[in-house]
């Protein structure tokens, strides 16, 4: 990238998150990337001075402090709790700045759309940080999508204190909510769901059915009270069926052609089985099937996607993970949302929520 200017980028928040992106960065910029880390902002001045420390940049407490002592930013990754999105990209469009926001793009419609508007009023990039679309393994499911017409995502987590200023669907659920939305590319029907909050105040595990216009079922199961950690996605297509691990990067996908009437139970239990066992291509001679492990080139989604949002940037062209797509993501779960309400008055569980 000899020649090339290198784009001045901040963070702003440095918690776990912003740390990371901090991190990131500084590693592009040592391997030689036309990207120059140049702040981090954060409210805690504690924090802001123990990343400045740790990253040798200058910290500040306030955007506007920052804007004013670094002079033009390029771009900033904003990594705030949710509920400070907007109130932290709005100085920062205004100023000219391309985005990177951390999932979920906004507590609420209304602040997305006040993001999505001062980007369009400033010509400004927005890329939200829906980290497993850049996960090599979806990226090797997606050359083998061809008609998806059912889902089963598992996202659990062990119990933690972080993101607990948002429920389930939108800390953890919301990352496959974007990745099924992008696959299946089908308006939403209708919503059914149901969730509880078990150690916090807000819903900490849900289960969620989604049908799409085009007939595709949706099923997603999401808990942050789990005694295990699992990242998983299966979907099934004519004569196909491909499970995703996340975690692994790994994916498998069985030809099922010739035993196109099998039980989808047992299929998954094949697979299941297979992926544990790090199979390799070849078949199962008692269902007739193929199984073959798809071949990922492995990486740090987090690395991927920065990297993707500094081309756009660069290019000035539309991000892998537009605010739209972002918007699309947070309507749903929002949806969800209230889906669980409506499900907990029914069944009488208002003085539980």
């Amino acid at each position: 990238m000899a020649g090339t200017r290198a784009l001045r980028v901040a963070v702003v928040g440095a918690g776990a998150f912003g740390r990371n992106h901090l991190r990131v960065l500084r590693e592009l910029q040592q391997a030689g990337q036309a990207v120059e880390l140049v702040a981090v902002v954060d409210r805690d001045s504690a924090a802001a001075a123990a990343a400045s420390e740790k990253f040798s940049v200058p910290g500040f407490e306030t955007i506007e402090a920052c804007l004013t002592a670094v002079g033009g930013l390029d771009a900033a990754s904003v990594c705030v709790p949710t509920i400070h999105h907007a109130s932290a990209a709005a100085p920062l469009l205004t100023a000219g700045v391309d985005l990177l926001i951390e999932k979920p793009l906004a507590a609420s419609l209304a602040d997305a759309d006040l993001i999505l508007e001062l980007a369009q009023k400033h010509g400004r990039v927005v890329q939200v940080g829906h980290l497993e679309r850049f996960n090599p393994a979806v990226t090797a499911a997606q050359q083998h999508l061809h008609k998806p017409m059912f889902f089963e995502a598992h996202r659990l987590s062990i119990f933690t204190p972080r993101s607990l200023d948002v429920d389930v669907v939108l800390d953890l659920m919301i990352h496959d909510l974007d990745i099924v939305l992008s696959l299946v590319a089908s308006p939403v029907r209708e919503v059914r769901a149901v969730g509880l909050p078990v150690l916090s105040r807000k819903v900490d595990i849900a289960n969620v059915r989604v049908e799409f216009e085009n007939g595709c079922i949706a099923n997603f199961t999401a808990s942050r009270v789990s005694t295990e950690r699992v990242r998983k996605l299966r979907f099934f297509q004519p004569h196909q069926y491909l499970s995703l691990d996340f975690a692994r990067q790994d994916l498998l996908m069985i030809d099922v052609t010739a035993a196109a009437g099998m039980d989808p139970a047992m299929l998954a239990a094949l697979a299941e089985k297979a992926q544990q066992a790090g199979a390799l291509p070849g078949g199962h001679p008692s269902a007739g099937l193929s199984l073959k492990k798809v071949a990922v080139e492995l990486g740090e989604p987090l690395r991927l996607e920065i990297e993707a949002f500094l081309k756009a940037v660069r290019e000035r062209s539309r991000p892998v993970v537009s605010g739209e797509d972002g918007r699309a993501a947070l309507a749903l779960a929002l949806e969800i949302n209230e889906a669980i309400a409506v499900h907990a008055e029914r069944a009488g569980l208002r003085d539980f929520m």
